[in-house]
């Protein structure tokens, strides 16, 4: 090689260097300006298959990493506390009311995202996002009544009502045996259901009454319970559980798999329950934003989605999906309800700082009785 030749080569290369070091500076999306190769995700338990995050890992050369909360209370007081870097969150609808007023969320740019076309339309332009700003459906799930159907028919009780898990008539038959969410306002949603009010009825005379409903039941449960209560069911502990589709789907089965002598079945009660849509957001302190949009549009493609309801038992927005999704959870009216039961479902919505002022004292009297 001629020494001009070498000479051009290496200015070239030194050129293409600084090139590489400085193009897109300031750019949140441009993966040379990150740390490093992971992808952060702050999500709820159990919520994606290992084997759907190891393709992903493999198809975008990187690591994913996550942390877990158990309900938006604590993945809002948690953040409120300083968390940061997370790349992606997967809050339900009531917290995403929060994070967007608090400015937390990075908007989407849904040119990288083709397989939004693969949602329902109808679990889009949401109340807290109605232009789909900051959100792309990713699952629901339904807060309804797990129990075990030998010992709940074999007494006799109703299986499709809030009533046995609020009077005493009921209670006293299974004392012990039942647990509630630890979730303020899961509970006061059941509560206000079963008394006749909205899911989000924020008239305090009504939340008072439903104050009242729950101290009164209290004595009769064994906890408040946000994650074992899945194993209690199917080990046979537990008769009745307040709780999410997806944990009831699982408690069921594990006692299958385990060859219990017993079944572990779940409904939506009469009064209607309360619709959860968890969406996957960008925060705005993660270091990955090019990472985020690839994972979102990876989880929208039809078996990649599938693969988490055949997992959990959650419900589905992506219609893409239905296909790859075993024939007997589409099946399954508590996962995907009909017309009629749908119109019973309610989603949580934000309250404002005087109502959850009020909702903290209220939840103090439930506890310290």
């Amino acid at each position: 090689m001629k020494a001009s030749i070498i000479r051009s080569y290496f200015v070239c290369l030194l050129i293409s260097i600084l090139a590489g070091c400085t193009s897109g500076s300031g750019s949140g999306d441009n993966p040379s300006n990150q740390q490093d190769n992971v992808l952060r995700l702050f999500n709820w338990n159990n919520y994606i298959s290992q084997k759907t995050v190891e393709r992903f890992e493999q198809m975008c050369q990187c690591r994913v990493t996550q942390d877990y909360y158990s309900d938006n209370e604590e993945l809002l007081a948690k953040l409120a506390a300083g968390a940061t870097g997370y790349d992606l969150l997967v809050p339900t609808g009531d917290a995403m009311d929060t994070l967007i007023r608090q400015g937390a969320l990075r908007e989407l740019d849904k040119s990288k995202i083709p397989n939004l076309k693969n949602i329902d339309p109808g679990y889009l332009k949401t109340k807290f996002d109605p232009d789909n700003r900051y959100s792309v459906p990713y699952a629901n799930t339904i807060t309804l009544l797990g129990f075990n159907r030998e010992k709940i028919t074999g007494l006799g009780l109703p299986t499709d009502s809030w009533a046995i898990i609020f009077e005493p008539e009921y209670l006293k038959k299974i004392k012990g045996r039942v647990t509630v969410l630890d979730s303020q306002r899961e509970l006061l949603a059941a509560a206000l259901k079963y008394l006749g009010y909205s899911a989000h009825d924020t008239d305090e005379a009504h939340w008072q009454q439903a104050k009242t409903l729950i101290i009164r039941a209290k004595p009769y449960w064994a906890a408040f319970n946000n994650t074992s209560y899945i194993r209690e069911l199917a080990v046979g502990n537990l008769w009745v559980a307040h709780g999410y589709s997806n944990d009831m789907f699982q408690a069921a089965q594990d006692a299958k798999k385990t060859g219990r002598q017993f079944s572990i079945d779940f409904v939506i009660p009469k009064e209607g329950a309360v619709l959860s849509l968890d969406s996957m957001v960008l925060h705005r302190s993660g270091h990955r934003p090019d990472l985020a949009h690839r994972f979102i549009n990876f989880m929208l493609e039809g078996e990649n989605s599938a693969e988490l309801t055949n997992l959990t038992g959650s419900g589905n927005p992506n219609l893409d999906a239905r296909p790859h999704i075993h024939p007997e959870i589409i099946a399954n009216p508590a996962i995907f309800p009909d017309a009629a039961q749908f119109s019973r479902l309610e989603m949580l919505e934000d309250i404002n700082h005087t109502q959850r002022r009020l909702l903290s004292r209220i939840w103090t009297e439930i506890k310290l009785r």
